[in-house]
C-alpha cells in the first residue's frame, strides 16, 4: 500500500487500533518533552507511578517559560525540575538555553520518530519529519512510563506547494495563508502534510515555522518529509547520523489537498484576536505601531534573526517603536554575537532579551494601552499580551523588521531584497543540558513549598447535577480558561492558588460563584478549549469541583485534558440547544454508564447530548481519570 510520511510513521508505531480516520489508535512514543510551567505538574503526575525512571529513548525538561523571578517561585520550581530529571533519566535544559521547541528542533528532533510534549507548539518539530505532538502534561507523564499515547486517529490533509517564495516573503506568510483558508478549527482531527516541489526551497528553521504555527489550525500536528535539505540541517547540528529519508510514496493519497503556489504569495498579517484573522499586508500598511516584538518559538532561529540584522544594519529603530528580540536559543544567540549580527542589533536600538517565550505568553513587556504591537509570534488572542486593549498583529520577521524602522506596519517588498548566507556548520555546545545522574538512587528530589498536591479525583457517576456556572461563546481559549502572564504563571505548581484566576478575564466573580454553589457545570460554544495544552484550564476547574463542560465543539488537546482529570466533556446533539441553557440554572446530567444516550434536565426539558468518548475514556472518567486508572493498571 502506498503511504504518505504521516501515515508511515504511525503505521511504524502502531499497538492498538486500525488506521482508519476518526478511529482510535494507540501509538508508540519515543521521546518527550516538558516546559517549565507545565513540568513541575507532569514530574508529579509521574511521581505517583512509583516508577525508577522513563521509558522513553529520550525526555527533555526545559526551562523557558518561567524565567522571570520577581518572587521564589520560580526558582524553587526549577530546582524541583533539576532534581526530579536528574533522578528520574531525564536530560535538563538549564535556563538560558533557549525555547524548547528551537533548542529541540537543533539538537534533539529525529526523522520519523514520535514525540509528545506538553506544549501545544511541539509540533515545530515536524520540520524535520517528526510525528511531533502537543498534549497535557498528564499524557506526557504517561507516555514516560512507557504507555502508548491514545488519540483518533487523524486525517491526513496534504499541502501541495509550487514553485518558491519571492524576496521579502517568508515561511510565516504560508502558515498565514493556510490559516486564512482552513481557520483555527479547521484543522481538528487532521494532520497538515507539506509535500510537493516547493518543499525544496524551505530550509529545516522555515519548515518549522509552518508546523510550530499549524497548532493555531487546531491540528494534531504538521509533517514535512525528511529530505536532502533536512539531511543538510543535520550535518549542521553534526547529528547526520539522526537522518533517514523519509518521504511519501510516489501513489500516496491524502484526505484533502490543498495547493498553495508559493511565487504567488505576498506578505501576510494576522490582526486581533485571533490568529486566522488574515489578510495581505499591504491592505493594513500604514497602521501605527508602538511596539515590535521579534521572536518566540515560531520565528528566533538563526535564519530568522540574521535576516532581521541584515535589515536593521546600520540603521536605526523609529523613535515611536520599542523594539525587542529574544533569541530562540543559546546557540543562536552565541552565533549572532560570533558573527556581528548581535551588535547589528544592539545598534539598531533593539533591546536584547533573554533566550525565553518571553511577551508571547505574557511574560513581560506588555505594550502600551490602546496601542498596537506587531509580533513574529504565533498567538494573538485578547489580553495574552498582558495589556487588555492592545492590538496584537502576527507577521514574518521581514515584516517586523522592516516596519521598525518606518513606525508603521509597512510592506517589507517595498525595503527592498536582502542577501542572506547562512553557514554550514553550527556552533555546537551544550554545556547548559544535563545529563540525568548515573546514580540516580542518590538523588533527592527537591520539592519548595510552592509546590502543592494534585486534587482528588472525583469518579464520574450515573448523574451529574449542579448548576451552570458559566455560559461562553465560541473559540473560548485556554488562556481565556486559565490565563497566563507574570503574575499567575508561577502559581502552575499551586493549584489552590491558581484556581482562583479561573475565568478571571472572562468574568471576575466565576471562582466566587463556583465556590458558593459548590461546583457545577460550564457551557461553551464551537471549539472550546483551544490554544495552549496546559492541563490547569482542567485541573484548576477540577479543584473548583467543576463536574462537566457541555458545548457545541471541543478542541483536540482540551478535551482529552478534561477525560484525563475526570471532568465529564458532552456536546449537545443540536447545537440550537446551546440556547436553551443560561448561567445559574439547576441541570441535572443523566449520565448511565455512558454506553447510550445522555440527557440534561432544565427547568423540566430535556436536552439530548452526546459525546464522542472512546471505551478506554469511558473507563478513566469512572476511575476518576487517568492517574488512578494507569495506577491501577501497573498495579
Amino acid at each position: 500500500m502506498s503511504l504518505n510520511v504521516t501515515r508511515k510513521i504511525i503505521k511504524n508505531h502502531l499497538i492498538e487500533g486500525k488506521m482508519t480516520a476518526g478511529g482510535p489508535v494507540a501509538i508508540k512514543i519515543d521521546q518527550t518533552l516538558t516546559q517549565d510551567a507545565t513540568g513541575t505538574m507532569a514530574y508529579r503526575q509521574f511521581e505517583v507511578l512509583e516508577l525508577p525512571g522513563v521509558k522513553t529513548d529520550l525526555s527533555v525538561s526545559y526551562v523557558d517559560h518561567n524565567t522571570l523571578q520577581t518572587g521564589f517561585e520560580n526558582a524553587d520550581d526549577h530546582r524541583y525540575l533539576q532534581s526530579v530529571a536528574a533522578k528520574f533519566g531525564v536530560y535538563f535544559s538549564r535556563p538560558g538555553n533557549g525555547i524548547c521547541h528551537q533548542v529541540h528542533l537543533e539538537r534533539f528532533a529525529k526523522p520519523g520518530k514520535t514525540l509528545l510534549g506538553s506544549d501545544s507548539h511541539t509540533p515545530t518539530a515536524g520540520g524535520v519529519g517528526m510525528l511531533a505532538m502537543g498534549a497535557g502534561g498528564l499524557d506526557v507523564a504517561l507516555a514516560m512510563a512507557g504507555r502508548p499515547f491514545t488519540m483518533t486517529m487523524p486525517e491526513v490533509v496534504g499541502v501541495k506547494l509550487h514553485n518558491k517564495l519571492r524576496p521579502m516573503v517568508a515561511a510565516k506568510d504560508i502558515i498565514l495563508e493556510v490559516l486564512r483558508r482552513e481557520t483555527v478549527k479547521g484543522g481538528v482531527g487532521k494532520v497538515y502534510e507539506y509535500f510537493g516541489e516547493g518543499v525544496e526551497s524551505l530550509t529545516v528553521p522555515e519548515r518549522g515555522v509552518i508546523t510550530n504555527m499549524g497548532a493555531e489550525l487546531g491540528a494534531t500536528t504538521s509533517v514535512f518529509p525528511s529530505d536532502e535539505i533536512t539531511l543538510a540541517h543535520l550535518k549542521a547540528q553534526n547529528r547526520e547520523g539522526d537522518w533517514i529519508k523519509l518521504v511519501a510514496d510516489e501513489a500516496a493519497t491524502y484526505d484533502r489537498v490543498i495547493e498553495i503556489d508559493l511565487a504567488e504569495l505576498t506578505p501576510m498579517i494576522a490582526k486581533p484576536h485571533m490568529p486566522d484573522e488574515v489578510v495581505p499586508v499591504s491592505e493594513v500598511a500604514g497602521l501605527p505601531l508602538a511596539q515590535v516584538a521579534i521572536g518566540s518559538c515560531t520565528n528566533s532561529s538563526l535564519k530568522d534573526l540574521f535576516t532581521v540584522a541584515s535589515i536593521l544594519d546600520g540603521k536605526t529603530a523609529h523613535p515611536n517603536i520599542s523594539l525587542v528580540i529574544s533569541p530562540g536559543s543559546k546557540q543562536v544567540l552565541q552565533m549572532l554575537a560570533e558573527r556581528g549580527a548581535l551588535a547589528k542589533l544592539i545598534k539598531a536600538g533593539a533591546r536584547m532579551l533573554e533566550c525565553t517565550c518571553g511577551p508571547c505568553i505574557g511574560m513581560g513587556q506588555a505594550p502600551p494601552a490602546g496601542s498596537n504591537s506587531l509580533r513574529t509570534f504565533n498567538r494573538n488572542f485578547k489580553g495574552r499580551s498582558g495589556t487588555a486593549d492592545a492590538g496584537i498583529y502576527l507577521v514574518s520577521p521581514e515584516t517586523a523588521a522592516v516596519s521598525a524602522l518606518k513606525g508603521v506596519l509597512t510592506d517589507p517588498r517595498d525595503f527592498g531584497v536582502i542577501s542572506l548566507e547562512l553557514p554550514d556548520k553550527y556552533l555546537i555546545n551544550d554545556n547548559m543540558i544535563i545529563a540525568p545522574s548515573d546514580s540516580p538512587e542518590t538523588v533527592e528530589i527537591i520539592c519548595g513549598k510552592n509546590i502543592k498536591p494534585l486534587p482528588p479525583s472525583m469518579p464520574v457517576g450515573e448523574e451529574i447535577s449542579g448548576r451552570v456556572l458559566i455560559k461562553v461563546g465560541d473559540n473560548i481559549t485556554t488562556d481565556h480558561i486559565m490565563p497566563a502572564g507574570a503574575k499567575i504563571l508561577p502559581l502552575r505548581s499551586n493549584i489552590p492558588a491558581i484556581s482562583q484566576y479561573v475565568f478571571s478575564s472572562v468574568d471576575p466573580d466565576f471562582v466566587k460563584r463556583a465556590q458558593k454553589w459548590g461546583g457545577g457545570v460550564i457551557i461553551g460554544g464551537s471549539n472550546y478549549g483551544q490554544g495552549s495544552s496546559r492541563e490547569h484550564a482542567a485541573l484548576a476547574p477540577l479543584h473548583l469541583k467543576v463536574r462537566a463542560v457541555i458545548t457545541k465543539s471541543f478542541a483536540r488537546i482540551h478535551l482529552a485534558n478534561l477525560v484525563n482529570f475526570g471532568i465529564l466533556p458532552l456536546t449537545f446533539a443540536d447545537e440550537a440547544d446551546y440556547e436553551k441553557v443560561a448561567e445559574g440554572c439547576e441541570v441535572r446530567v443523566k449520565v448511565g454508564d455512558l454506553s447510550g444516550s445522555v440527557e440534561m434536565l432544565v427547568d423540566g426539558a430535556v436536552i439530548p447530548l452526546t459525546h464522542s468518548l472512546s471505551e478506554r475514556d469511558k473507563d478513566l472518567l469512572k476511575a476518576g481519570g487517568a492517574l488512578p486508572y494507569t495506577k491501577k493498571i501497573l498495579g
